[in-house]
């Protein structure tokens, strides 16, 4: 069965390189694409689903923004799961300083250049060692500009009410960016931050191999 990966707001599939899926499993990466004028997410997935192959099952793994953009993809074709990994299952669990910032419109104050330098050096974004640092620094200086606005824009306006009945939500006890507290996580990692994906893949490896295989 092919499990499609979204990475998180900027990044790429080396976001997941230390993720390994059981033999039975494909792993299919998906690459961002540019947002046009004004497209909300919800019309963006609906363009994005186009690069899947919805007559034969499968499963959808989202991290942090790519998960946002699953649950909205599973509107459009049902997957046969969804995972999301230090992300949202629904609206209602966004931090109060998200809807804050949505309401005031806060995040367009936010310059790329400040997102960037914010992004690199705050904790939460601390991968582990040089070479994931040298993977998040990759991503994130080639960021386009135009994306990061449009992404700030729709996570603070996100309206999906209703958490998806096939979702499975994986959290890290120290995300600082999403704070667990927030959320209603299936699966806790403990100490694990926003990109345990990277320096805690272990404990997610073990996981995903829990879920995916109860599941068959």
């Amino acid at each position: 069965m092919k499990v499609y990966f979204i990475s998180g707001l900027g990044a790429d599939r080396r976001a997941f390189y230390k993720i390994q899926l059981p033999p039975s499993y494909e792993p299919v990466h998906l690459e961002w694409m540019q947002p046009l004028p004004n497209e909300s997410l919800a019309e963006y997935a609906k363009r994005f689903s186009q690069l899947i192959k919805s007559d034969e099952d499968f499963i959808l793994i989202g991290l942090s923004f790519g998960g946002m953009l699953a649950s909205e993809i599973a509107k459009i074709i049902p997957p046969k799961k969804i995972i999301i990994i230090s992300s949202l299952g629904s609206s209602k669990e966004q931090p109060w300083y998200f809807k804050l910032a949505g309401r005031m419109g806060l995040h367009k104050f936010i310059l790329p250049a400040i997102y960037k330098r914010a992004t690199l050096l705050n904790r939460f974004m601390g991968a582990g060692n040089k070479e994931m640092k040298a993977i998040v620094y990759s991503y994130v200086n080639n960021i386009d500009p135009k994306f990061i606005k449009w992404s700030l824009h729709v996570i603070v306006n996100w309206e999906h009410k209703e958490r998806h009945p096939n979702l499975v939500h994986i959290h890290g006890s120290n995300d600082h960016l999403i704070p667990c507290r927030y959320v209603k996580a299936d699966y806790i990692v403990e100490k694990g931050g926003h990109l345990m994906v990277m320096n805690r893949a272990n404990e997610v490896n073990r996981i995903l191999e829990e879920i995916l295989v109860s599941g068959e």
